[in-house]
């Protein structure tokens, strides 16, 4: 696909009319109080029977590029990291077929992943990939993944076996380990992506301070948009995958998360973000939304990187650099600025 980004920015006037009427970011990007709504919960690891919106995941050939390119839209990426299953014999562990690098937020983080092994999950890296490099994953944090992988089959999902996913991790003091216990759905449960649920059991190593400052001024992964054909079916399934709420808006319908939200739209509310789909068709998983301590310095940094962007109210849009893919960031100061939220 080859995304028409004059228009996209042409088009950005439209998204920025209905953010306007939303309250003024706080003073300090450093107090995260001011990212989310009253109804959000400002932590990074959910409790309890919470969901969170975790991460997002972007497709990618070069980890290499994809790492230079968050760079230059102000990012400060960790260095590339494999993952691997631990060899519940006692072996070797074996390589999942993936690798990442990422962008680890104060709330949340943003994931490249390449292929590293020709795998199961290797491949299905590489057929999303022949349908458009971006974004494909979207997974949700809660306290306890055995727990919902127990739901998502109760709830008639096709599931796999409980994984427990780990990769090495470059810390102060030497080498350490991100353990995650993940569960998924069969491929084709969820169209949209690799949608699946996670456990974190090491957040002090997964989110080491010397990685949560970003020249942008990057503070939280706020919300993911998808374009769907048939909202109405999304929505159904989506809130029976996270056991949480679809409340219909203007743009389709939006799942209530604890904290962040997924937002399921329509080609035509979605071209007013990007214009034009994949030539792949639908499902597109089309943006999300990042909040910045401010839209000013992040706007700077965009360009700075040669990144085109456009500025409208209290929002600031800009495509994807071509390494990491087709899709969009909509850049915020709080999450009541998205244009979807308005």
């Amino acid at each position: 696909m080859t995304l028409d980004r004059r228009t996209l920015l042409k088009h950005a006037a439209a998204i920025g009319a209905l953010s306007m009427s939303t309250p003024a970011a706080a003073e300090s990007a450093s107090d995260m109080t001011h990212v989310f709504s009253a109804a959000e919960i400002d932590r990074q690891l959910p409790i309890g029977d919470e969901i969170f919106l975790d991460h997002v995941g972007h497709f990618v050939r070069e980890p290499e590029a994809a790492s230079r390119a968050l760079g230059r839209a102000g990012f400060a990426p960790t260095p590339i990291s494999v993952q691997v299953n631990p060899d519940p014999a006692g072996g070797a562990p074996r390589p999942t077929g993936t690798g990442n690098v990422t962008a680890m937020l104060r709330r949340g983080y943003l994931e490249m992943l390449f292929k590293t092994a020709d795998t199961p999950l290797g491949r299905e890296l590489d057929e999303a990939l022949a349908r458009y490099a971006g974004v494909h994953l979207a997974a949700f944090a809660v306290a306890d993944a055995a727990k919902a992988h127990a739901r998502l089959t109760e709830a008639g999902f096709k599931t796999r076996p409980l994984v427990q996913m780990e990769r090495p991790v470059a810390t102060e003091s030497g080498t350490g380990k991100a353990a995650f216990t993940v569960a998924r759905v069969e491929p084709g449960a969820m169209a949209e992506g690799r949608i699946q649920i996670l456990t974190h059991r090491t957040e002090d190593t997964v989110w080491q301070q010397r990685w949560l400052t970003h020249p942008n001024g990057a503070l939280a992964l706020v919300d993911v948009v998808i374009a769907v054909a048939d909202v109405d079916e999304a929505a159904r399934r989506f809130a029976r995958f996270t056991d949480r709420p679809a409340v219909a808006n203007r743009w389709g319908h939006a799942i209530m998360l604890e904290r962040g939200r997924v937002q399921l739209a329509t080609t035509d509310a979605i071209g007013v973000i990007l214009p034009r789909m994949p030539k792949s068709g639908l499902p597109f998983m089309a943006g999300y939304g990042v909040a910045v301590g401010s839209l000013d310095a992040a706007q700077a940094k965009l360009r700075g990187g040669g990144l085109e962007s456009a500025r409208r109210g209290k929002l600031v849009v800009a495509p994807f650099p071509a390494e990491l893919g087709e899709g969009t960031w909509c850049f915020v100061e709080t999450a009541a600025h998205l244009p979807w939220r308005a």
